[in-house]
């Protein structure tokens, strides 16, 4: 057993299927050469302050759209919903979160938000039932790795970080979170990651399934 209480996940790329493949699939669809994305959104300096913008709430899904959809020449109308429409539920991950509900663990969501209209990344999977917190970035004017956001969901989750977990699908993100305290996973395959939650919890969370 551990003294660790908590769990916190990030929800994209963690609670869902990789975001890489599907932007991928949708250069794909879209004829984009591989790279596009990557090198016009998420390289492109005023594009990841456009993305920052969006993760604190301080534009529009809209808004982020219409710059994005300049960038590589194609139609802005839900763009981001379409750039990450093979999204789904990683089951796995939310079978674990439920394990570890069961167990006694508080598990809570810390989300850098993509918006919420046109597309909504949260939307049917009643996060507000299936865990203890709820932090999505846009609803409070911070982001990850922003100290006060993770503060933030510990207050909700009524513990301190020395008691929780904390995973991310995106590893920059880690080294701040360990240094407020938490133990950190990096996720990037579902049953791994769920192995090294279950020792830092010391709960078993696959066979409660």
């Amino acid at each position: 057993m551990t003294n660790r209480k908590g769990l916190v996940l990030d929800f994209g790329g963690v609670l869902t299927t990789p975001l890489i493949p599907a932007a991928l699939a949708f250069e794909e669809r879209e004829s984009l050469p591989e790279g596009t994305l990557l090198n016009a959104l998420y390289l492109d300096d005023e594009m990841i302050r456009h993305t920052e913008d969006l993760e604190r709430g301080s534009i529009t899904q809209d808004q982020w759209n219409a710059a994005a959809a300049q960038r590589i020449g194609l139609p802005h109308d839900n763009l981001m919903g379409r750039i990450f429409a093979d999204l789904r539920p990683e089951t796995a991950m939310f079978a674990a979160a439920e394990a570890a509900r069961r167990a006694g663990i508080k598990v809570g969501i810390l989300s850098n938000s993509v918006g919420t209209t046109p597309w909504n990344l949260y939307a049917g999977h009643d996060l507000d039932n299936r865990f203890d917190a709820v932090v999505i970035s846009e609803d409070h004017g911070l982001r990850k790795p922003d100290p006060e956001i993770f503060q933030l969901v510990l207050d909700r989750l009524g513990l301190p970080a020395h008691t929780c977990v904390f995973v991310d699908d995106t590893e920059r993100y880690l080294p701040p979170a360990a240094e407020l305290g938490f133990a950190t996973v990096h996720a990037k395959e579902p049953r791994q990651t769920v192995a090294e939650i279950e020792e830092l919890l010391g709960v078993p969370l696959t066979a409660m399934n």
